[in-house]
C-alpha cells in the first residue's frame, strides 16, 4: 500500500511563492501518474497537474503558468512550485498517484488510487 505525504502547505499574501513537497513510502515506477489536484469546501477536486514516468506534463489552462511540478526518483518524489500565488489558490493540496494504463495522465481525480492527507495553502489578498 503506498502512502503519500504532502507538506509545504501554509499562509502567504497575494505575490508570494509556496513549494509543495510530496514523499511516498514506497518507491512509485514510470508505470505511474503523479499529479497534484487541489480541493476548496464542498467543491469537487480540481486538477493542477498530471506527470507521466516520461516526465510529460499536463497543466490546466487556468493557471496562467504560475505553477511548476517536479517529478524525482528520489524523496521527494513530487514537488510543485507555486508562484504569484492569488487568494483563488486557497485550497487543500493534494499528491496523488494512479496506474498509467496507456491512455496519459489526465487530470481526472478517479484516475488516481494513491491520495496524500494534503496540506493547506491559504493566500491572503
Amino acid at each position: 500500500q503506498v502512502q503519500l505525504e504532502e507538506s509545504g502547505g501554509g499562509s502567504v499574501q497575494a505575490g508570494g511563492s509556496l513549494r509543495l513537497a510530496c514523499a511516498s513510502s514506497h518507491a512509485i515506477g514510470q508505470g505511474y501518474c503523479m499529479a497534484w489536484f487541489r480541493q476548496t469546501p464542498g467543491k469537487e477536486y480540481e486538477g493542477i497537474v498530471s506527470v507521466e514516468g516520461n516526465g510529460y506534463t499536463r497543466y490546466a489552462d487556468s493557471l496562467g503558468g504560475r505553477f511548476t511540478v517536479s517529478r524525482r526518483n528520489a524523496r521527494p518524489i513530487l514537488e510543485l512550485q507555486m508562484d504569484m500565488l492569488q487568494p483563488e489558490d486557497t485550497a487543500k493540496y493534494y499528491c496523488a498517484a494512479g496506474i498509467d494504463r496507456g491512455g496519459g495522465c489526465w487530470l481526472l481525480d478517479h484516475q488516481y488510487i494513491y491520495w496524500g492527507q494534503g496540506t493547506q495553502v491559504t493566500v491572503s489578498s
